[in-house]
């Protein structure tokens, strides 16, 4: 990916965990690169096709000064959100900021903190089997709509299929979705719970009935591997009323562990049967 450079972007603002640092404000220096393709704008000489670097200078310093937050690490999170949700084209973001007059009592020449945030796409899987299923599914997808951190690209068709894991009780409803988001794995975890909260999901019953069941299938090319939480998940390739909605959306996408695609593994599983 290209990048465009903002270094060392003077601004007077107010932060600072100290009362007086928010009252009377100090220098900061903002450097910022933005990911974004510039091929078309160096190809054809339109600015539209390119980010404009002095708009993006004109937002961070309006950003900073209307803002007031204790610490660097707020500034800089709240800042890398905003321009990633302002620009289109910027898919990723790098943010510097220095504070050369930091209140330590100490001889220094500058303190800084420096993020990196970008746009992610992630596979989520959908199930209902218990009362208005389609209803349920369909608001899941509204819900994560809503959020100004996420963006919805592609959803499949929901399809009947028979339940998993040999308990009793109505059949699922099952969909899948692309998300573009701006949180974390963990984040977006914690955010499918809430939405499954909504929708009063209990759980009571492994593989039991559910209102609403909201599984991350994959994160980037990310693999991870936690108590609460494993991307990929680490049935996909053994399910069906998985992998055949989310053919529909992304058969070319490939398994970061064995490499192969989803339409593939469904084509494997189906073979087995």
């Amino acid at each position: 990916m290209d990048k465009i450079k903002i270094n060392k972007l003077e601004v007077y603002a107010r932060h600072g965990v100290y009362p007086e640092e928010n009252a009377l404000g100090q220098k900061f220096l903002f450097s910022v690169i933005l990911h974004a393709n510039t091929r078309k704008a160096g190809k054809t000489d339109v600015l539209e096709y390119s980010v404009n670097y002095g708009e993006v200078c004109h937002f961070v310093k309006q950003f900073a000064e209307t803002h007031t937050f204790r610490l660097l690490e707020r500034l800089a999170e709240e800042l890398a959100q905003a321009i990633l949700l302002e620009y289109a084209l910027v898919q990723e973001v790098e943010i510097e900021i220095q504070k050369p007059w930091a209140p330590i009592g100490l001889p220094l020449e500058t303190v800084a903190v420096e993020i990196s945030r970008k746009w992610h796409t992630a596979y989520i899987a959908l199930g209902s089997n218990m009362g208005d299923k389609g209803g349920y599914l369909n608001q899941a997808v509204e819900m994560l709509k809503a959020r100004k951190d996420c963006q919805v690209c592609q959803v499949s068709e929901y399809f009947v299929t028979e339940p998993y894991g040999g308990v009793e009780q109505d059949d699922f409803l099952n969909g899948a979705l692309e998300l573009r988001t701006l949180l974390s794995p963990e984040e977006l975890l914690d955010a499918l719970h809430e939405i499954e909260q909504a929708a009063h999901r209990v759980r009571k019953i492994v593989w039991g009935p559910r209102t609403l069941d909201l599984d991350i299938l994959l994160y980037d090319d990310l693999v991870v591997d936690l108590p609460f939480l494993q991307i990929p998940h680490v049935e996909m390739h053994m399910r069906d009323f998985v992998l055949v909605p989310l053919t529909q959306i992304a058969p070319k996408v490939r398994h970061p562990l064995t490499g192969q695609t989803v339409e593939a593994m469904l084509k494997n599983l189906q073979k087995q049967k």
